[in-house]
C-alpha cells in the first residue's frame, strides 16, 4: 500500500519493527518502531516517558516525510 500511495503522489513514511520487511515490499521511507508486540510504545516505561518515546518517533517520521530521497532510507 506505501507503495500505491507513493506513485499517487503523496509522500509516505512506514514506522516499522522489522525494517528487512519494509525494504523487501519497496517502502521508501522506513522509520524503525519499537518492537513487534508494542511498535509505539513501551508498557515498562512510565507514562511521562512513553509519551516522550512516542513523540520522538513522532517527529522522526515528520522529518522523514520532508526529506528528499532518491533511494529507500532508514531514518535510525
Amino acid at each position: 500500500m506505501v507503495k500505491e500511495i507513493e506513485r499517487a503522489g503523496l509522500p509516505v513514511v512506514h514506522i516499522c519493527t522489522i525494517v528487512p520487511i519494509s525494504l523487501t515490499v519497496g517502502a521508501n521511507r522506513i522509520v524503525p518502531a519499537v518492537a513487534i508486540p508494542y511498535p509505539l510504545g513501551d508498557p515498562e516505561l512510565t507514562a511521562e516517558e512513553e509519551k516522550k518515546l512516542r513523540r520522538r518517533l513522532v517527529i522522526k517520521a515528520l522529518q522523514a516525510l520532508q526529506t528528499e530521497i532518491e533511494e529507500q532510507t532508514v531514518f535510525s
